[in-house]
């Protein structure tokens, strides 16, 4: 098994959301978080004073899915979540060594 987090800029959301359910994907867990890359943010001027917003809002996007759908997961969430501009965000890939539903006990893919 598999779990995809992404990075994405709040605004795609809808349409990550929309692609995932498109190819079968019900569960995900959404959070708002706030961070940088490269760029370290950007200047803004308020009230004619510059200031630096180096934490800009983000969603992070986590699913668990079959190692078979990974690929296809990580190709859907790039092309939904892609404005071709910097910031777009990131996607990262971990192994999950186990997965287990607390209702009743399934484990594996099964509790997925």
């Amino acid at each position: 098994m598999k779990k995809i987090e992404a990075i994405i800029q709040p605004f795609k959301l809808d349409e990550v959301k929309e692609a995932l359910a498109g190819i079968g994907v019900d569960g995900m867990t959404i959070s708002e978080v706030r961070g940088h890359g490269r760029q370290k943010g950007h200047k803004e001027v308020y009230r004619g004073r510059e200031y630096t917003v180096d934490l800009l809002p983000k969603l992070k996007i986590e699913v668990v899915v079959s190692d078979t759908r990974c690929e296809e997961l990580v190709t859907t969430l790039t092309t939904a979540a892609r404005t071709g501009k910097i910031g777009d965000g990131k996607i990262f890939v971990y192994d999950v060594a186990e997965a287990i539903r607390i209702r009743n006990d399934d484990r594996g893919d099964a509790a997925l």
